[in-house]
C-alpha cells in the first residue's frame, strides 16, 4: 500500500474534516457539487449516492453516519493525501476512502437509501 496512506492524518486535516462534518447542509452542497464534477470517474456512483442519504437519513445509526460522513467529508475536502487535481490518481484516494466507508457499514445502506439515490441520479441526469 502506499506510503501516503499508511501515514495518519495531520492535525489540520483532522480539523478540517471535523469541519466539514459539523457543517451537514455545507458539506451537503459540496458533496452534490463535486459529484456532477466526478461521477464519471466514480464507478460506484449509485453506491455513495446511496451512502449519502443513509448518512443523512436520522434513522440511520450514529456510528453509521459518523462513518460515512467522514468518508463523504474526505471526498468533498479538496486538499487530502493525493490531491485531486493529478489525472487518474487524483481520486484513487477519495474512492478507497468511500470504497471501506461504503463496505463497512453497507447493511445499513436499505432499499430505501438505493432508490433515493437511483431517483436523483436520474433527475441529476437530466439537468444540463
Amino acid at each position: 500500500m502506499s506510503e501516503s496512506f499508511m501515514k495518519p492524518f495531520t492535525k489540520a486535516e483532522m480539523e478540517a474534516i471535523r469541519k466539514e462534518t459539523r457543517d451537514e447542509e455545507g458539506l451537503k452542497r459540496r458533496f452534490w457539487a463535486k459529484l456532477k464534477r466526478v461521477a464519471g470517474k466514480i464507478p460506484f456512483t449509485e453506491d455513495l449516492v446511496a451512502a449519502f442519504f443513509c448518512a443523512t437519513d436520522p434513522s440511520t445509526p450514529s456510528r453509521v453516519r459518523l462513518i460515512l460522513l467522514g468518508a463523504i467529508a474526505y471526498f468533498v475536502f479538496p486538499t487530502d493525501a493525493v490531491t485531486d487535481l493529478l489525472p487518474l490518481f487524483g481520486f484513487a484516494d477519495d474512492a478507497a476512502v468511500l470504497a471501506a466507508a461504503i463496505t463497512q457499514v453497507a447493511g445499513s445502506i436499505t432499499e430505501e437509501h438505493k432508490q433515493r439515490a437511483r431517483k436523483a441520479l436520474n433527475e441529476t441526469a437530466g439537468q444540463p
